[in-house]
């Protein structure tokens, strides 16, 4: 089964219709979602009911919990909480209750989908960098053995093993005696100085995963973030991929 990967839309409804195609076109089975459907971006409801109407499933992330009034966000920096309010107003009561009943992560066998580090899926912790997956190797006793994760907003791929690897491949083939955390990428705001979006396509049949960029309508997404009243700066980083 070939599974579409998005993550960190964060209500970039351009981005995430741009995805759903390019992953159409990959002749997939399935999209799941691993979590900041909302969060930042202009479009909350309908990035909602796309993901609600065609992911299989999806994970709770950071920006979902806060909103959902499942974490204290009073410690984000304030154009990020005066996001988070705005899309607070502006949801659904569905869409609203969907967020709320949303798991922290899914398992299927050998493969675990998750928004953050697997160490402690509520604390919403990192994994953007080879040192944070040499920690959570050290203090982790039992992982599975291909984890997929977003929040970083960056496209990663690590061998966890002695010693834990950068893979550095736009598609990485799964060695059955070894163990991978694989971070997807932004499909709404990607941080690694490329605007396009991000996806990823997991084929549990070849073991292997791919890395997909996506050119999208920034432009568009950006002049709706400035009609909403939110931060330009939310505008501004989409057409840079910062």
């Amino acid at each position: 089964m070939r599974t579409a990967i998005l993550t960190d839309i964060h209500a970039n409804l351009e981005a995430l219709t741009a995805c759903i195609s390019a992953a159409e076109a990959q002749k997939i089975d399935r999209l799941v979602c691993l979590g900041d459907t909302v969060g930042y971006g202009a479009d909350p409801n309908a990035a909602c009911d796309l993901v609600r109407a065609r992911c299989d499933f999806a994970v709770l992330g950071n920006h979902d919990a806060a909103v959902a009034g499942r974490m204290d966000y009073s410690y984000y920096y304030a154009a990020a909480r005066e996001a988070l309010d705005w899309t607070a107003l502006q949801l659904s009561k569905e869409n609203m209750q969907w967020l709320r009943g949303l798991p922290y992560q899914v398992s299927e066998g050998e493969v675990t989908y998750g928004h953050a580090s697997p160490r402690d899926p509520q604390a919403f912790e990192y994994v953007f960098a080879l040192e944070q997956a040499e920690d959570l190797l050290g203090r982790t006793e039992k992982l599975a053995q291909l984890t997929f994760i977003g929040h970083s907003h960056l496209q990663r791929a690590f061998q966890l093993g002695k010693p834990v690897r950068d893979v550095f491949a736009e598609r990485v083939r799964m060695d059955p005696s070894r163990r991978y955390l694989i971070s997807i990428g932004s499909c709404g705001q990607p941080r690694d100085y490329d605007p396009r979006s991000c996806f990823g396509v997991w084929d549990d049949q070849s073991r292997m995963v791919e890395f997909h960029r996506v050119p999208y309508n920034a432009e568009r997404t950006a002049r709706k973030i400035l009609e909403a009243g939110l931060s330009p700066h939310f505008a501004r980083r989409l057409l840079h991929g910062v």
